[in-house]
């Protein structure tokens, strides 16, 4: 079979295989349709939590690479905490510092220990050698919980004691409002601003609600003892997406308390932004790997453990009443749920998209032109408003005859197709960055008009560089490497800026 033979059997398949393309477009939008609900449900509702009878003896755990223009204004917000200093333990891990980092974090009252080891540089493994460090001396178990804060964070003044709420309300693993100290420095810390509050408002609100598993975001979240009652073994490129997974695949649920908020420092440089989006991406490629086969298996077989809690319950009671079961049986369709939506979030759904659109749309779309040519294909075809907008102001057709010609001008027309798809949901996820202004305008501290229209402009671009990143990621050999952190602000200046 020569080569125009192959295109010739190949275009004949084309129809065959777009109608499967359409069908897997479907399966796929139905599969995260209940997505949409979440959205629903985050513009009004989010869990509260009632204040805590009890206070809780925490440790604080801060992972630290040559952080000492920030690390002291983290330990001072630490220290104005309104709640009681004598159940707070700060420790520092500082990891292959070449600054004095651990000479601050002593000063400022942290229990700080050195690491040096140049073969193992994430932070899940500066975490892992903390925590071996606390069981030396003063037992993991000692602390009934484990906050974890980056050096560059800053804490409102309740933060603890609002997270002290959800604990004490039987939560094992709850995560915060990530709020943004540098807003306003520029474009590129705006997106990531951006992107923390559409988490809380697309996600973490109404998994909260319906008591489900919220995903970790790096920073700013407290775990029961018993996660790491073994120790840390989360030591990837991204030990948040392995903990969430590990976490959700175990039948712990993830909470979110929309009323403990911390301060975070984005990134202001472009190629700085890029080298962490891109071990981001490595790292939740490797979160699915690691992680995707088990949820798989808990959404149709449950986790293992229900039945473990059933014979525990079985020695306190003989005979099982209709609330036992009905509560395992909610429990169990609340496990398998959230198993079903942290696989939805850790599956790389832009890989496979791209896959089958390179294949049919493209490779076999083109095939099916040398067939029969190109007949009166619209130039500016889609579904976007802006492809619409285009088709009412012009009429372009394409057409070609059969044979090579229309085979490459039926890929080039794929391509620009697919371009002009993205370039207007460019301009309709621009409402999104309008939707988040309004709705938390009250966290979001006062920028200028003008800077609100520029940053509305350039956030999609958060989510073109994490598509592109996710696809270099596949390829490309990625290792961690520590981001720098600059800002003066202290939690201080953000307080008087709210009170003025």
């Amino acid at each position: 079979m020569n080569f125009l033979n192959i295109i010739n059997f190949i275009g004949n398949s084309y129809l065959s295989w777009k109608n499967i393309y359409d069908i897997i477009g479907a399966v796929l939008s139905a599969m995260l349709f209940y997505k949409t609900f979440y959205w629903l449900v985050g513009l009004f509702f989010t869990r509260k939590f009632k204040p805590a009878k009890n206070k809780h003896k925490y440790a604080i755990l801060i992972a630290a690479r040559n952080e000492k223009a920030v690390i002291g204004n983290l330990l001072d917000s630490i220290k104005k905490q309104d709640y009681p200093q004598e159940l707070l333990t700060t420790f520092v891990v500082a990891d292959n510092c070449t600054d004095n980092t651990a000479e601050i974090a002593r000063k400022c009252g942290a229990i700080c220990y050195e690491r040096f080891d140049n073969e193992h540089k994430t932070k899940g493994f500066a975490l892992q050698y903390l925590l071996e460090k606390i069981e030396e001396d003063y037992g993991r178990m000692s602390f009934e919980g484990y906050f974890i804060f980056d050096a560059d964070n800053l804490l409102k003044k309740d933060y603890i004691s609002r997270m002290n709420d959800a604990f004490d309300s039987g939560e094992k693993i709850i995560t915060s409002y990530r709020n943004t100290k540098n807003f306003d420095e520029n474009w590129v810390a705006s997106t990531y601003a951006l992107h923390w509050i559409r988490s809380i408002r697309c996600n973490h609100r109404a998994r909260s609600v319906f008591r489900l598993a919220t995903n970790i975001q790096g920073t700013g979240f407290l775990f029961t003892n018993e996660i790491v009652k073994n120790g840390w073994k989360y030591t990837s490129l991204t030990e948040d997406r392995a903990l969430t997974a590990d976490a959700v695949a175990q039948g712990y649920r993830i909470t979110y308390n929309d009323e403990a908020m911390f301060y975070d420092e984005q990134p202001i440089s472009l190629k700085i932004a890029l080298r962490q989006r891109l071990r981001w991406s490595k790292g939740h490629l490797q979160a699915f790997a690691e992680s995707g086969p088990y949820l798989f298996i808990n959404i149709f077989f449950g986790k293992l453990f229900i039945r473990t809690r059933w014979k525990e319950k079985e020695k306190k009671v003989k005979k099982k009443s209709f609330k036992d079961i009905l509560l395992l049986i909610v429990e169990s369709i609340r496990h398998r749920f959230a198993s079903y939506d942290t696989l939805m979030q850790l599956t790389p759904f832009s890989v496979f998209n791209l896959f089958r659109w390179l294949v049919v749309i493209v490779i076999m779309y083109g095939c099916y032109s040398y067939n029969v040519g190109i007949d009166g294909v619209n130039m500016f075809a889609g579904s976007t408003y802006f492809a619409k907008l285009l088709r009412s102001l012009f009429t372009i057709k394409i057409v070609a005859e059969p044979g090579l010609n229309a085979l490459f001008i039926g890929m080039i027309t794929s391509i620009w197709l697919r371009i002009l798809y993205r370039i207007g949901k460019y301009f309709e996820n621009m409402f999104v960055a309008i939707y988040l202004f309004i709705v938390e305008r009250k966290n979001i501290k006062k920028i200028p008009f003008r800077k609100k229209i520029l940053y509305t402009l350039t956030w999609p671009t958060f989510d073109i560089i994490g598509r592109y990143s996710t696809y270099a990621a596949l390829f490309m050999k990625v290792t961690w490497k520590p981001i720098p952190h600059e800002s003066k602000v202290t939690i201080d200046d953000i307080s008087n800026e709210k009170s003025s």
